[in-house]
């Protein structure tokens, strides 16, 4: 029961404070939403009326993760391993188009612009760092 509290804390709380993988991972929004779709019935069950803010909810499911329903469960694992690939792609996106950004965006200076640079030399680009692109969820 501990490791389950602990994914409800942990997912609840990083989405509260943020605002080798494939392309299937969710966007931030895509998994929030997902998380409301699956977990709303029990956030309105287990933690009726609490504010959003400084963990409560977090709390509240922490609390009551025994009866937390498989549904959510399912879901916060799967948006944890998914959120989880898509930090790890963004992480490596540099090391693994570190060839690419040699050949085709030299020239160009800061992070973004080279990201931007590369995007747009799309079909000149290779597969491993198209792919690291898109499991970072920039495409």
């Amino acid at each position: 029961m501990k490791t389950r509290s602990t994914i409800i804390a942990t997912l609840l709380i990083g989405f509260a404070l943020a605002g080798a993988t494939r392309a299937e991972t969710l966007s931030y929004a895509d998994a929030v939403t997902k998380l409301a779709q699956d977990c709303g019935a029990d956030i309105k069950k287990f933690c009726h009326g609490l504010n959003l803010g400084n963990g409560r909810i977090a709390d509240c499911l922490q609390k009551n993760a025994a009866k937390i329903s498989p549904v959510c469960i399912g879901s916060i694992s799967t948006v944890l391993t998914s959120i989880s690939q898509r930090e790890q792609a963004q992480a490596a996106y540099a090391n693994v188009c570190k060839h690419d950004i040699a050949q085709r965006c030299s020239s160009v200076k800061g992070d973004g612009y080279r990201l931007a640079c590369l995007i747009k030399a799309e079909k000149h680009v290779g597969n491993a760092c198209n792919q690291a692109i898109t499991d970072a969820g920039w495409r």
